[in-house]
Parts: structure tokens; sequence; C-alpha cells
């Protein structure tokens, strides 16, 4: 017999990208090293001013004085660029071309061995879409079409966990926040951002962290995959 608290099936789960879809500190890091060797070998008077880390220090000098640019850090590194061309005499006409060569480079993300799987565990039985607070483009990383609506902060110009990025995702979905369920791997921005946007929220846990008893956050499930998630699906819901 079926249990009375199961509740139907979500309209539609939403995820986070970076973290939760695919590790995204690995890629940052190669994407680093991909545009310094190409300032090295196009702008070299700023390769021999700076280091990755001196222009890693000087973005984050830049982001305490303009905290704006936490909303686009994509933005941000193009305006510390802009200052590092400048300081070392080169034409910052070839920010540009410098920005095209790291975002090539940071979209060359490689999804967790479930995430596909899950994707399509998950297609024609919900509607799927994503928020994510950072640069990842789906398009370029091959995973768009599995999609229905994808929303992120640079472009909306509100950052997760403000509640209203989450609404102008479920609104792309037309479905309300009590019919959407939402994925992220972090209790704040994501767990918590979503919970106060009216959705339940899944936390990812992929790395067994037990930060959520030092948040006094309380996801409405934790998993640690794809796996997880489905199970909790098809557990909680008729």
């Amino acid at each position: 017999m079926t249990p009375t608290n199961r509740r139907p099936w979500p309209k539609a789960v939403l995820f986070d990208l970076d973290d939760t879809l695919w590790p995204i500190a690995p890629v940052i890091l190669q994407a680093e090293q991909t545009l310094f060797a190409w300032l090295a070998n196009n702008v070299p008077r700023v390769a021999e001013r700076f280091t990755i880390d001196s222009l890693r220090q000087a973005r984050l000098e830049l982001l305490a004085r303009k905290p704006e640019f936490q909303l686009d850090l994509g933005a941000l590194r193009r305006a510390g660029l802009i200052a590092a061309f400048e300081q070392a005499g080169e034409d910052a006409a070839k920010v540009e071309q410098a920005m095209t060569e790291f975002f090539a480079a940071r979209n060359a993300v490689i999804p967790y061995d479930d995430v596909l799987p899950g994707l399509l565990r998950l297609k024609g039985r919900v509607l799927i879409g994503s928020i994510t607070n950072g640069n990842a483009d789906l398009q370029t990383i091959g995973l768009a079409h599995h999609f229905h609506a994808s929303v992120s902060a640079p472009a909306f110009g509100r950052a997760k966990p403000d509640p209203s990025i989450f609404h102008a995702a479920l609104e792309a979905l037309g479905v309300a926040p009590q019919e959407a369920v939402y994925v992220g791997d972090d209790l704040i921005l994501d767990v918590q951002g979503a919970q106060r946007a009216g959705l339940r929220a899944v936390w990812m846990n992929r790395t067994a962290s037990r930060r959520d008893l030092e948040e006094g956050v309380q996801p409405d499930a934790t998993v640690a995959d794809f796996d997880g998630l489905l199970a909790w699906l098809k557990r909680e819901h008729a």
C-alpha cells in the first residue's frame, strides 16, 4: 500500500552547476594556466610584470574596492586584465582575446560520472533547470539540451541566495516554488537560498562534509550523487 504521506512528484528539479554537476577548482586552475600561457605568447610585457598569483591578488583587491563585481567574476577578471595590460603598456584591446581563451578553458569541465545518466533518468519525468552564480555555459559544455531553463547571476543581475533568481528560473519553467526541488552543493547559497524562496532543497554533499551541523541549515534531503537523488525522489513521491 502506498504511504499516505508521499507527495506527488515535483514538476521541476533545478540544479546548481559548479561543484554540483562537475568539480570546478581544478578547471579554474587549468584555465588560469592556459590564460597565462596565452599572455606570455601574445602580450609578453604582462606576463613579465605579473604572475598568476599577483593577478589573482590584484583581482581580490579590486573586488574589495568594488564588491559589486561579486555578481560577475568574469567581469572582475576582465577589469583586472584591463588594469594589468595598462600597467604593462600592452594594448588593452587584446583583453577580449585573452578572455576568450580563459572562458574556453573555464568551460572545459568534466561532469561527474553520475550526471549524464542521472539527467537522462529524470528526462521526461520532470522539467530540468539550472541556476548558477558562475559563468558556466551549458551550450559550450554540451549539456544545454538537457535543460528546459537556465538562469545565471551575471545575466540576471541578482545572485543566489537572493529569492528572485530562484523565482526567475521557476517562472521560466512555469512552475510554482512548492512544485520544485532545488539541488546544490552550497548550504547557504543553494539549500538555504532555495528554501527561503519556497522550494524544497536537496544538499548534494559529494565530499561527506558535516557542515550542515555547523551552519544550522537543514536540507530536505542530503545525497552524495544522482543515484541518491533519484532514490530520494522515488521514496518520497508517489
